[in-house]
């Protein structure tokens, strides 16, 4: 019993050492209201972090003193790390915040006028320059069937067809 604890505890304090970084995206295409929603769930430090890093300046994501200046931090990242072709037409992601839940910013996207899906081509590579063991996990949601891959880092492309 001693053993199995001993181990259970060595392996534990290995995983502290050796954290996740793990990021999820779902684009979920809403047919009724002719639009593309999308929303990533990062883990917020891991995404302070690498905003302060690229843009060099002070962030708060949980705490902001403008809200406003960190959305577009956070907009302008995002379209920069994610980017989305549907039916070989690159689109324009329009931000639309994020909110904190626990220990993740879930930030939130959106493209009108998209009628139909076919193909869905996307580029993520969100956290690749902080973390060389950075995994994005994508699903794409279309007419209720739903696909998904997982990314690791450099990995960046994922490809889906409906």
């Amino acid at each position: 019993m001693g053993l199995i604890l001993c181990k259970w505890l060595i392996g534990a304090w290995a995983m502290l050492l050796h954290p996740f970084y793990v990021s999820v995206t779902e684009i979920r295409h809403n047919a009724a209201q002719q639009e593309l929603q999308v929303s990533s769930r990062i883990f917020y430090d891991d995404l302070e972090r690498t905003l302060k890093t690229e843009y060099k300046t002070p962030v708060d994501i949980l705490h902001p003193a403008n809200r406003k200046t960190v959305d577009g931090l956070i907009a302008d990242y995002l379209g920069k790390h994610l980017r989305i072709t549907i039916d070989g037409k690159p689109l324009a992601l329009h931000y639309l915040g994020y909110q904190i839940e626990e220990d993740a910013a879930w930030c939130f996207l959106e493209v009108k006028g998209i009628a139909g899906v076919k193909k869905v081509h996307i580029i993520n590579d969100i956290l690749y320059t902080e973390h060389p063991e950075q995994i994005n996990m994508m699903h794409v949601v279309v007419k209720d069937v739903r696909k998904s891959t997982k990314l690791d880092n450099p990995e960046r492309v994922a490809d889906f067809v409906f």
